[in-house]
Parts: C-alpha cells; sequence; structure tokens
C-alpha cells in the first residue's frame, strides 16, 4: 500500500529525527514538501577545522541532510551520485544554519537539487547542487 503525501512526510521527519549522524550534529528538518526541503543546525565551535573556520564536512552535511530530504519526498528512493558545493564564508559560532533545498529537474531516474545554506542573518554562506539517482523502489520507513 502506497503512503499518502502526509505520511511520507512525516515518515521522512522521524527517519531524520532517529537518524545517529543527523542528530550528532543536531541537524533538524524544518521544512518539507514535495522537491523542497529545509534543514538547520547551530554551527558549534567544534565544527571548525583546523584553520579555526566552519569544517567543510559539517556543512556539507546540512547541505546533504536537506538534499536528501528534498529527493526523497516523492516516496521513491533517491540516492546521491554528485554533490558540488562552493563554500562563500564561515560562520559564526553559536548561528543558526539554513540549508534550502529546491529540486530543479526531476525524471524518472534522476533528481537535480539546488541547495544554499544562509547564516542567521541571510547572508550566503555555501551554495550546493546535488544529483540523486532514482530508484523504483519504495522509502524502506513507514509510517
Amino acid at each position: 500500500m502506497e503512503m499518502t503525501e502526509k505520511e511520507t512526510f512525516g515518515a521522512i521527519r522521524r527517519s531524520v529525527e532517529k537518524e545517529p549522524y543527523a542528530r550528532s550534529l543536531g541537524i533538524r528538518l524544518e521544512e518539507l514538501r514535495l522537491g523542497w526541503a529545509v534543514a538547520e543546525m547551530e554551527f558549534s565551535g567544534d565544527m571548525k577545522d583546523l584553520l579555526g573556520t566552519a569544517h567543510g564536512g559539517a556543512l556539507f552535511s546540512l547541505i546533504d541532510e536537506a538534499f536528501g530530504a528534498a529527493a526523497n519526498s516523492w516516496g521513491t528512493v533517491a540516492v546521491a551520485l554528485n554533490v558540488n558545493v562552493v563554500y562563500v564564508r564561515s560562520p559564526s559560532p553559536g548561528e543558526t544554519l539554513r540549508a534550502e533545498a529546491e529540486e530543479v529537474h526531476r525524471s524518472e531516474t534522476a533528481s537535480t537539487c539546488e541547495i544554499r545554506v544562509l547564516g542567521e542573518d541571510g547572508r550566503l554562506i555555501a551554495t550546493a547542487q546535488a544529483t540523486g539517482y532514482r530508484k523504483k523502489e519504495r522509502l524502506p520507513f513507514r509510517i
């Protein structure tokens, strides 16, 4: 039995809430609709790299969470094939970061999203373009 759109969104939200890696970084899924997702996290001091700026892996993780939610919002499994990130500036410690993922193209087998990471004041922190492979199977989690 196929899940409704509302059930799919609820299942994705619960999956993100239970995901150990996302939880370890404090990533939250704030908005979700078809082809669109917003994830947020607080940039903490322990997310800095050896130069004292934002570690690219922390920002990438936020980007990937938003992309994954947007690409999977249709109820079928989509897995990342390629993600290109441009790191624009480092956020300030304690700042809440917002990753907005918008699906700009979807075919039977591919999904392409553009993602913007914004600081609390709306300044651009990073941009990304992500392409995913859309499998034919339904999401493995249920309502």
